[in-house]
């Protein structure tokens, strides 16, 4: 454990979360910044932090301050990820890391002006379930890899006007769970080849599913799905020539897999030791970085989750999401 100090910039449930997480762990929350003094104090209250800040801006000239968690909508990303680096703190950005591709860029050009650590919070990459399958992949347990399939699917607000619907914040199922699958899949098979993409969009225009089929370098092919109006299984599966690796709901939290070899046995079955909480585990990466004098991540490097952003920029292109906020 280091003794980075912390700043949570907002204070919706994802930051509860994460404060709680990183609180039971012992890390040191020092600060949380809002829109609203009243917001701000409320979530001081809660979470005995010492500091409530009424501004995103003063949260983040705090000197109390060494590492701030953004985690507001996605279009408000990139503006809040300069204002740390502006003030010199390291940021660790919720998912989907930015709205944009080009937003994506250019926070990764200020990230290594500053010498800064900027990070994508996305907590399947340092999950133990996820390291011991990169252990048995490599091992050759699977044999070749072919196909790997994933979904994220909730059954989530239909309101049009909550955030998950509005398209001026971001909303639709691919930013808020579609990010998941697709970063698993960039994880296992690396990048993709080639994306087609299939969507189905609200009457706001915020996309309700999508499904993508991708080819990777070395041949295996993905498919992922996302919806936000029905919920499913959201399990994953990665198949090989010699056995596969079937990963149980929800995958993208702490969980339980099996690795089946082509004859049905049961190779290995693989229990998370601790389920109750995870956000703290991509804290506790970022905090190892900055400690050992790294500015990036080992597991979800800068430059990956920018060329992620992409690919949804590509994905939402072929489904024919446009957000307000996007230039010619």
């Amino acid at each position: 454990m280091t003794a980075l100090r912390w700043g949570i910039l907002a204070t919706g449930w994802i930051a509860t979360s994460f404060a709680h997480d990183l609180i039971a762990q012992g890390h040191q929350v020092v600060a949380v910044g809002s829109r609203t003094q009243e917001s701000a104090d409320a979530f001081a209250a809660r979470f005995g932090i010492a500091q409530a800040h009424g501004s995103y801006e003063a949260l983040a000239a705090d000197p109390e301050v060494d590492i701030i968690y953004v985690s507001t909508p996605h279009p408000l990303h990139a503006e809040n990820t300069k204002l740390a680096l502006k003030n010199g703190k390291h940021a660790l950005v919720e998912k989907a890391f930015t709205l944009t591709h080009a937003e994506a860029e250019e926070l990764q050009a200020l990230a290594a002006e500053s010498g800064l650590l900027v990070m994508e919070a996305m907590r399947p990459r340092y999950m133990p379930h996820m390291d011991r399958v990169h252990e048995i992949i490599a091992a050759g347990t699977l044999g070749e890899v072919r196909a790997m399939t994933a979904e994220h699917t909730q059954s989530l607000p239909v309101d049009p006007a909550h955030r998950l619907n509005a398209l001026e914040l971001g909303g639709g199922a691919l930013l808020d769970l579609g990010i998941y699958p697709i970063s698993l899949v960039w994880d296992v098979l690396g990048a993709p080849t080639a994306i087609k993409a299939l969507g189905r969009l609200g009457d706001t225009g915020a996309d309700t599913e999508v499904a993508t089929i991708m080819t990777h370098d070395n041949g295996a092919i993905s498919t992922t799905l996302s919806s936000s109006r029905a919920a499913g299984r959201n399990g994953a599966t990665i198949t090989g020539t010699k056995a596969r690796i079937e990963i149980d709901s929800v995958w993208s939290s702490p969980t339980r897999f099996e690795v089946i070899a082509t004859d049905g046995s049961v190779l290995e079955t693989y229990s998370e030791a601790d389920p109750a909480s995870s956000l703290q585990l991509e804290a506790a990466a970022a905090e190892r970085y900055i400690a050992e004098g790294v500015r990036d991540s080992d597991r979800l490097p800068l430059a990956e989750s920018v060329a992620i952003m992409g690919a949804l920029d590509e994905i939402r292109r072929q489904i024919g999401v446009r957000y307000p906020h996007e230039s010619d």
